[in-house]
C-alpha cells in the first residue's frame, strides 16, 4: 500500500536504503551506481528508486530537508515498507577546527535543539545514536576503501538561519559538524527498533566562511556515495552468514 508521501507498493524498497536530502543525488546514484534501477516514488518530486549494486537489492530515497521532512520519509519505511537499515547520505557544516572541506562524518550521536523527543513523553532527555552495527560495518569499509573518515557528534538543528551564534558553543564540546536530520533519523530508528546511520560530507565550514558549490554538493561527493553502497554490500553479507 502506497502511502501519504510515498507511491511505491510493499516490497518495492529494499531492507537498506540509502537517504540524500536532494532528490537529484538520488537520481545520480541510481543512474551511476545501481543496475536495473527502476522509480518507485516521484511524490512531491521526492524521488526514489531500488535497484541492485554489485548483486545486492539497496533503494535509496530522498528525504527533503530538516528533521520534519525526514521524520515523514524515515517513518514511513520502516513502518510501511519494512525498510531495516536508513543511511542517511547528506551534507554537513564543519564546526570543529580540524575538520576541513569534503572529510567525511560519520555521526556517533546527535546532539539537537529540536524538540522532536517531546511526542515519546520521556521523563529526561533523550541522547540519539547511531547503529553500532552500521557505524563499525561503515569505519571498517572505509578504512578497506582508503577513505579517511572522522567518528562523533554532529549538531542537528532546526535552523539553517540562525540568530544566536551557537557554533562555537557546539564547538567547544567537540561537535565535528552540523547538519538538519539525523536527531530525527536516529530516533525514529529507535522507536522503530531499526538500524540508522549518518553520513555526511563537509560541503563548508561556516565559521571559516568556506564552501562548495552546488553542483559538487548534488553530484560530486562520490566517495561518500560509494562509502554507502559497499556498506551496504557489506551488510547484506553479513547477514546473509546469519542464515
Amino acid at each position: 500500500m502506497s502511502t501519504p508521501h510515498l507511491e511505491g507498493e510493499k516490497g518495492d524498497y529494499a531492507p537498506i536504503v540509502l537517504m540524500p536530502g536532494d532528490p537529484l543525488r538520488a537520481e545520480f546514484i541510481a543512474e551511476n551506481y545501481l543496475i536495473g534501477a527502476q522509480c518507485v516514488n516521484n511524490i512531491r518530486g521526492m524521488l526514489g528508486f531500488t535497484g541492485t549494486y554489485k548483486g545486492v537489492q539497496v533503494s535509496v530515497q530522498a528525504s527533503g530537508m530538516g528533521m520534519p521532512s525526514m521524520g515523514i520519509y524515515s517513518y514511513e519505511l520502516f513502518h510501511f515498507y519494512d525498510v531495516q537499515s536508513i543511511i542517511r547520505i547528506g551534507t554537513a557544516g564543519g564546526i570543529d577546527d580540524s575538520v576541513q572541506l569534503r572529510d567525511i562524518i560519520l555521526g556517533q550521536a546527535s546532539c539537537t535543539n529540536s524538540n522532536y523527543a517531546q511526542q515519546y513523553q520521556l521523563s529526561g532527555t533523550y541522547a540519539p545514536i547511531a547503529s553500532f552495527r552500521l557505524l563499525r560495518k561503515t569505519a571498517e569499509t572505509a578504512e578497506k576503501l582508503g577513505f579517511p573518515v572522522r567518528v562523533g557528534n554532529l549538531y542537528c538543528s532546526d535552523t539553517f538561519y540562525d540568530d544566536s551564534p551557537s557554533l562555537k558553543q557546539w564547538q567547544k564540546m567537540g561537535v565535528l559538524g552540523i547538519e538538519m536530520e539525523s536527531a530525527a533519523l536516529y530516533m525514529n530508528a529507535a522507536r522503530a527498533g531499526k538500524e540508522a546511520l549518518c553520513i555526511c560530507t563537509v560541503s563548508d565550514c561556516p565559521l571559516r566562511n568556506e564552501s562548495t558549490s552546488a553542483d559538487e554538493r548534488q553530484i560530486g561527493f562520490t566517495n561518500m556515495m560509494e562509502l554507502a553502497l559497499e556498506t551496504a554490500v557489506q551488510l547484506s553479507s553479513q547477514t546473509a552468514s546469519f542464515t
